[in-house]
């Protein structure tokens, strides 16, 4: 059973209340990059985020290099498609969590 897409009002409800984020994959996704002052310091980051997606039972795309991290979130079962959905806003509110502590 498809998971409720976001609507274009939602998607910019998230976008300002996430700013660091911006769209990506022609609305369909949300992403933010992340830098670290070190590998560990990144893998660290990682290793939190994805306790909290497993909790959540939605995963992110990543992409990791050095210091460096890329966030992707989409839900790939939302509307028809895929899309943005209430999961990738609790997830992005969770991974902010982590940043601003």
């Amino acid at each position: 059973m498809p998971i409720p897409e976001f609507t274009s009002e939602e998607t910019a409800e998230l976008l300002q209340a996430h700013p660091a984020w911006s769209l990506a994959r022609n609305g369909k996704a949300i992403t933010r990059t992340f830098q670290f002052g070190d590998f560990s310091e990144a893998w660290g980051f990682m290793s939190r985020v994805a306790l909290l997606a497993e909790a959540q039972d939605h995963h992110p795309e990543w992409f990791n290099v050095y210091a460096k991290v890329e966030v992707t979130l989409t839900t790939h079962d939302a509307g028809e498609t895929g899309g943005l959905s209430q999961r990738d806003a609790k997830l992005a509110r969770a991974i902010d969590g982590i940043i601003s502590n």
